[in-house]
């Protein structure tokens, strides 16, 4: 036991303790960025982190994956806060939540997330990438107004809302934000190049952050002008605990809303994480598997924790995970580091953290949308041929233009429609011959032959002329549903009939019940 302790010890110290401070980093600005681009005060995407680190990676079966507010579920927490009207009423949303997500491990269904197509899923992540970039083009530009535009993407381009702003733009836009937002973006594009890697000392949104303080101190002292205002600074309050909301348990079972914005936020936040844990598996050089229901139930008792505290909800996160990985990390003990860190940040320099720019943050969150949504996507699923770009384009057109939900669902119901469609084309294949004067036919049927092919077979079967001959073989199937069983033993009477001599190989023959 001593001997275990002492070897965790020397790992923690050499590897975790390093990598969970360099996690912290990536972690620190992207909480407060994200639960910015989300609507939310600050403080609930701080807790957000705290929460995953502490409490998330001790249950996780997970070495290596770092949990956290996560940039893809922004625009749903953003649209859910507004359509619920109240933050507290929204927290009860993230309890069922992690409710949902807690009973999916309990009960092993963590690979459902399998089922959904890569098409769909990449669409879903494009659409909330161009939507976050939407939302953080005015912090970007220095309006520090909150009604810019409401919830849904379709809202920046009505009318009267959208040119009332736009007169309003120069009262409240400034030249200190914008050249904070263009010096931020270069700074994070040059250092997410392969050849700059060399000059990444500290991690990159820690260095837009730093240089987005500093210039505004400069601007302060030598050019008033340029100063930001306060409403273009973070907010931190200095006792942060005694500013928490709680959730409203008393409005639980009084409004449906809520039970169906937890289940969606669960149902994203499952799959972002069943994503994100897939991801790490590839990248550990030890060729750990993370156990997906126990990653399930870590997640959900996290979910459940934020929505009790006032946290946005958590998943597992690619981006602080692989900065987990190349920093060194080992164990979980670098992510609960990391969790250990924000919070003694939050305790210890509130006042710091007021001095951010929503300039940094909003440059911060316009690189990550830029990545989920790059131009390059688009052309590879272009290459993939039109049976995986069109559920792409169409979970992408109908988020942007309704929600989250129908858009991936309808995005669902196509990649289905294809996948329908592709099963009716490889059921079986017909050949023909003549053999003195007699037509002969072969019905090949493939691997796996299910009830959506019965129309077909039974068509194809009705096309054999008389006086000819038929194989039906499956010798090679895998899998031959009741029902195509059931067609061609009531076929062979038909056969009989019309003089067909029918031949059956490797193919079962079913008692066929007459219906009146």
């Amino acid at each position: 036991m001593k001997r275990a302790l002492k070897y965790y010890r020397i790992i923690w110290l050499k590897h975790d303790l390093p990598a969970g401070l360099s996690v912290f980093l990536v972690a620190l600005p992207l909480c407060m960025g994200i639960a910015l681009a989300s609507g939310a005060p600050l403080y609930s995407g701080l807790l957000s982190g705290i929460i995953g680190g502490l409490i998330v990676s001790l249950i996780s079966g997970s070495q290596l994956a770092v949990s956290g507010p996560a940039a893809g579920l922004s625009t749903l927490v953003a649209a859910t806060i507004i359509s619920l009207g109240d933050f507290r009423l929204f927290l009860l949303a993230v309890m069922v939540a992690g409710l949902f997500q807690f009973l999916l491990g309990i009960f092993r269904l963590g690979g459902f997330a399998n089922y959904f197509p890569s098409s769909v899923i990449k669409g879903m992540l494009a659409a909330i990438g161009i939507i976050l970039i939407s939302k953080q083009i005015p912090l970007s530009l220095g309006y520090d107004q909150p009604d810019f535009w409401s919830s849904g993407f379709t809202s920046i381009f009505k009318g009267q809302h959208f040119l009332d702003n736009l007169q309003n733009f120069s009262l409240h836009m400034t030249a200190g934000p914008i050249m904070i937002t263009l010096l931020s973006m270069g700074i994070l594009i040059f250092l997410n190049q392969p050849f700059a890697k060399k000059y990444k000392v500290i991690p990159a949104p820690l260095l837009v952050v730093l240089i987005g303080i500093g210039l505004n101190l400069l601007f302060a002292k030598f050019a008033p002008g340029y100063s930001l205002k306060q409403t273009q600074l973070v907010n931190i309050p200095k006792n942060l605990f005694s500013n928490i909301v709680f959730p409203d348990f008393s409005k639980l079972f009084s409004n449906g809303e809520i039970w169906k914005s937890g289940l969606i936020i669960g149902m994203l936040a499952t799959l972002e994480t069943l994503l994100c844990v897939e991801a790490m598996d590839k990248l550990d050089k030890r060729n750990r598997i993370t156990p997906v229901n126990r990653e399930l139930i870590a997640q959900g008792i996290g979910n459940m924790t934020c929505g009790l505290l006032g946290a946005i909800p958590m998943t597992a996160v690619v981006v602080r995970g692989s900065a987990n990985v190349n920093a060194g990390g080992r164990t979980k003990l670098s992510a609960f580091t990391h969790g250990l860190f924000l919070l003694l940040a939050v305790l210890l320099i509130p006042s710091l953290l007021s001095k951010i720019p929503f300039a940094s943050l909003a440059a911060i969150l316009l690189v990550t949308g830029f990545n989920l949504t790059k131009p390059k996507l688009y052309s590879n699923m272009w290459k993939l041929k039109w049976k995986q770009f069109f559920p792409f384009m169409i979970t992408i057109v109908v988020i942007l233009c309704t929600d989250l939900l129908i858009g991936v669902s309808i995005g669902l119901l196509i990649a289905v429609y294809y996948i329908i469609q592709n099963n009716f084309r490889s059921d079986y294949k017909i050949t023909k011959t003549i053999l003195h004067e007699t037509e002969v036919y072969l019905i090949k049927l493939n691997s796996n032959v299910t009830f959506l092919n019965k129309v077909k077979l039974r068509h194809a079967l009705d096309q054999i002329p008389e006086y000819s001959v038929l194989t039906i073989d499956g010798s090679e199937s895998n899998f031959i549903d009741y029902d195509i069983l059931e067609i061609i033993s009531e076929y062979k009477g038909k056969a009989h009939n019309r003089h067909i001599e029918l031949h059956l190989k490797d193919i079962e023959q079913v008692s066929v019940t007459a219906m009146h």
